[in-house]
C-alpha cells in the first residue's frame, strides 16, 4: 500500500510574511483524501520572511517537531523556555494539558525555512514539556534517529507516541534501508532535498511517500540527497 504525493500537489497559503505548503489538511486547506496518515496529522513546509513569525498561541494535547532547515527561529514559551532553534537542530513540545509558544524568524533581513509537524499523543493530559537538541549534518549514508517513544533511541527529544522520526543525508548513488522498530507502523518519508528512488517510485524535492505494510524498504539516492523518514501507528 502505497502513496505519492508530489510536491505540487500540496495545499497552500501565501501572506505577506508565510509561504506555507501542506502535505495535509490544514488552516484553509482542506482535502478529505489527505487528513492525516496514522497518527501523523501535520506536515508543514513553512518558509517565514524577516521579522515575521507566528505569535503566542495554544495548543494542547499534541506532539509537536520543528525542525529548521535554513535560518533560526526564535522560541519562547509559557514553561519558561526562549533561544533559538537553528539549522542542525530539532525542537519537541508535548503539548499535553496546555502549552502556549512562540515562534518567530530571528533574522532581520532573511527568511527561515522549517518544517512542522503534528502527531497525535498516544496518552492524553499530561504535563506539557520542551526539549531541543542538535543532530550531525555532516554524518554521510546513515539514519540518526531525530524522535522516538521514551528510551528508545532520541534522548530528551523523546515524545509520547510509538513513533520515530529519522534523517539521512545520502551521497548520489548510495542506497539505505530502513527496518520498522514496531510491527504494523507505517512509513511516512519525505524527500528535503534532492532525488531518490523508493519502492519503484520516483521521488523528487519536496515529494513524500507513505507506505504501509512493508516492514523493511530500500532507499537509492540518484542524486545528494537529504531524506526525513516518519515511521508511525496507524491507528488514531
Amino acid at each position: 500500500m502505497i502513496s505519492l504525493i508530489k510536491s505540487n500537489t500540496r495545499g497552500s497559503m501565501e501572506l505577506d510574511w508565510l509561504n506555507a505548503r501542506y502535505s495535509f489538511s490544514f488552516a484553509g486547506y482542506h482535502n478529505p483524501k489527505r487528513m492525516h496518515f496514522g497518527v501523523l496529522r501535520v506536515l508543514n513546509d513553512d518558509i517565514v520572511a524577516a521579522g515575521g513569525g507566528f505569535g503566542m498561541h495554544p495548543h494542547d494535547n499534541m506532539e509537536i517537531i520543528t525542525i529548521p532547515l535554513e535560518g533560526a527561529l526564535s522560541h519562547t514559551d509559557s514553561l519558561g523556555n526562549t533561544g533559538l532553534i537553528r539549522k542542525g537542530e530539532i525542537q519537541v513540545m508535548s503539548a499535553g494539558t496546555g502549552i502556549l509558544h512562540s515562534e518567530f524568524n530571528h533574522s532581520k533581513t532573511d527568511p527561515v525555512k522549517l518544517l512542522q509537524i503534528w502527531l497525535y499523543p498516544n496518552v492524553r493530559n499530561v504535563s506539557p514539556r520542551y526539549s531541543q537538541r542538535t543532530y550531525d549534518i555532516g554524518k554521510l549514508n546513515k539514519w540518526q534517529c531525530l524522535v522516538s517513544p521514551l528510551d528508545k533511541g532520541a534522548g530528551d527529544t523523546w515524545i509520547n507516541q510509538e513513533a520515530w522520526f529519522s534523517i539521512a543525508f545520502l551521497e548520489k548513488d548510495k542506497e539505505i534501508t530502513y527496518s520498522l522498530n514496531q510491527a504494523k507502523n507505517g512509513i511516512f518519508i519525505f524527500l528535503i532535498e534532492g532525488a531518490c528512488t523508493v519502492e519503484k517510485q520516483i521521488l523528487a524535492r519536496r515529494d513524500a511517500l507513505s507506505i504501509e505494510k512493508e516492514e523493511k524498504i530500500d532507499i537509492l539516492a540518484t542524486e545528494k540527497s537529504m531524506v526525513l523518514l516518519i515511521e508511525v501507528p496507524m491507528q488514531v
